[in-house]
């Protein structure tokens, strides 16, 4: 266990190119020498949005041989305008990472992966190939801040839920205090975020925008002091601002307030990143890569008075809703069914209400996990089902933040609580 040690995570807007590159070894080179750090770095860019296109195409048949030729020139581009003569082998290849070779290797390694994919385990085949984004990103990374690159697969034991994996929590503590804790004494230790490996040694995934949680995960293993997510804004805004004008930065915010701000989509904090670090007390730091000096958000276990409205936008959402074909109530034994449907095919709930006859629920649209939970449902129900929405989630709601979100939209469901009001959608120019 190590209190001393600060955790700092890097997402891809971060590492989008060299000069981005540059500045996080600025910001690690600031950090005390005598302070061990581990760095934690997502894929650079949109770059697992291109390995998502990439894969789609070599999973159905079709040529990828354009987009992947990007992706691959893109990457070496990166590293020639970034690393010295001192970083490559006599062939010229850049080296890094003990086992991985060159970032050439890696890149040989996807392209062996894309020429032998198989028409099944679809989501299986995903994590191997999408899990190079990190791979690629920390090579190029570990090599230009002079960090020790670090396999984070071997550490963060999960089981086999593709694209979702759950952490085997005690495997991956022994592991990586056994073996992080020595290479924290040699200098900074640089490694991936969003990977895991099973125990027969496969890649996992640990959801979309996972390299928050590998931070969590590898505090809480080994005792940090802290971790700082570094991002292109301020800190913790009330809104993403991008989508809402007039955002408002929350100096210091709880662990509760943050946890249920993630978990209704709030785009800063991956939603499984805050209970790890609440659990140890570790305070996480939102701050600004652009300007690193600035205050931004402390999260930690603290007591506030009322906060300004969150305001959270998903979009891509659908709207199903469930009837009895008998007629009769929607009881316990028919949400259980539904339930257990939802839980089978993977579709999490992001809200739901229901009524005599009826259950709604509103998720994120999955054609083929909809298709799915039709196949196991529409014997017991009549289902219909809505495309294209919005979903806004106003935290700590006034008058006027509900006027402002709901004004000239036609709302298909709403609910409010005590401190929560959200409603359903249809996104701007799709037709009634």
């Amino acid at each position: 266990m190590s209190h001393s040690l600060r955790v700092y995570k890097f997402g891809g807007a971060s590492v989008k190119d060299a000069a981005a590159i540059r500045n996080l070894k600025a910001i690690v080179q600031r950090q005390p020498t005598i302070q061990p750090l581990l760095v934690v770095v997502s894929a650079m860019g949109k770059t697992t949005n291109a390995l998502e296109h990439i894969y789609h195409l070599a999973h159905t048949g079709q040529d990828y041989t354009l987009p992947f030729e990007e992706l691959r020139q893109f990457h070496l581009g990166v590293a020639e305008g970034l690393l010295p003569e001192a970083s490559r082998d006599e062939q010229g290849r850049l080296v890094c990472g003990e086992g991985s070779g060159s970032l050439h290797c890696l890149l040989q390694e996807l392209g062996d992966k894309l020429a032998t994919l198989t028409k099944g385990e679809y989501d299986r085949q995903y994590d191997q190939v999408v899990s190079y984004g990190e791979l690629l990103a920390t090579c190029i990374v570990a090599a230009a801040v002079g960090a020790k690159w670090l396999d984070v697969r071997p550490l963060i034991r999960t089981d086999h839920s593709w694209r979702e994996a759950r952490v085997d929590w005690p495997t991956t503590e022994r592991n990586v205090r056994e073996q992080v804790q020595p290479l924290l004494q040699q200098g900074v230790v640089l490694t991936q975020g969003f990977l895991g490996g099973t125990a027969s040694g496969q890649t996992t995934t640990l959801g979309r925008e996972g390299s928050d949680y590998t931070a969590a995960i590898l505090a809480y293993c080994l005792g940090a002091e802290s971790v700082t997510i570094w991002k292109d804004v301020a800190g913790l805004l009330n809104a993403d601002p991008k989508i809402f004008p007039n955002t408002v930065r929350y100096p210091e915010i709880s662990y509760q307030e943050t946890i249920e701000m993630a978990y209704y989509g709030a785009s800063v904090i991956h939603p499984k990143t805050i209970k790890p670090l609440a659990v140890r007390r570790i305070p996480l730091y939102v701050k600004s890569f652009v300007d690193p000096e600035a205050e931004g958000t402390k999260i930690h276990d603290c007591k506030h008075g009322t906060l300004a409205p969150a305001l959270i936008l998903k979009t891509n959402q659908c709207l199903i809703s469930f009837e009895s074909k008998d007629l009769t109530f929607i009881s316990e034994e028919n949400l259980e069914v539904i339930f257990g449907a939802l839980a089978q095919v993977r579709l999490k709930i992001n809200l739901m209400q229901n009524s005599a006859i009826s259950f709604s629920v509103c998720t994120d649209w999955h054609e083929y996990r909809l298709r799915k939970l039709l196949e196991h449902l529409r014997e017991h129900f009549t289902i219909y089902y809505n495309t294209g929405l919005e979903l806004y989630t106003i935290k700590n709601y006034t008058s006027e933040a509900i006027s402002r979100l709901t004004d000239g939209r036609q709302l298909l469901l709403e609910q409010r609580t005590r401190q929560t009001f959200q409603f359903v959608s249809r996104a701007v120019g799709q037709p009634a």
